[in-house]
């Protein structure tokens, strides 16, 4: 079922909190770059603009498929090459499917 951009957003938030490879990250990469003895705050600063940084390249990526998602679906010859290309994966699979030996 269709969801609200408010959910979608929510659901994203949650997902990236809960992933275990972020915190990981943080806790592996970013203390290279803080000078021993200096506050934590500089720590969450040093995430912070990570974690900006990353917002920003993420809406450029968003904004880029939307962009590319009008002009794909739009172009007759773009979606008939589509349907081919995912004509041959699948038929590349079945045949890959058929060659294996049990």
């Amino acid at each position: 079922a269709p969801q609200s951009r408010r959910a979608l957003v929510w659901r994203g938030v949650v997902l990236n909190i809960l992933n275990p490879k972020l915190p990981l990250f943080f806790v592996a990469f970013i203390p290279q770059f803080v000078p021993a003895g200096s506050p934590i705050s500089l720590l969450f600063e040093l995430g912070l603009g990570f974690t900006l940084m990353t917002f920003v390249v993420f809406l450029g990526y968003a904004a880029l498929a939307a962009r590319g998602r009008q002009h794909l679906l739009h172009s007759e010859r773009a979606m008939n090459w589509l349907r081919r290309t995912f004509a041959a994966c699948f038929a590349g699979l079945g045949l890959k499917l058929a060659a294996e030996s049990a």
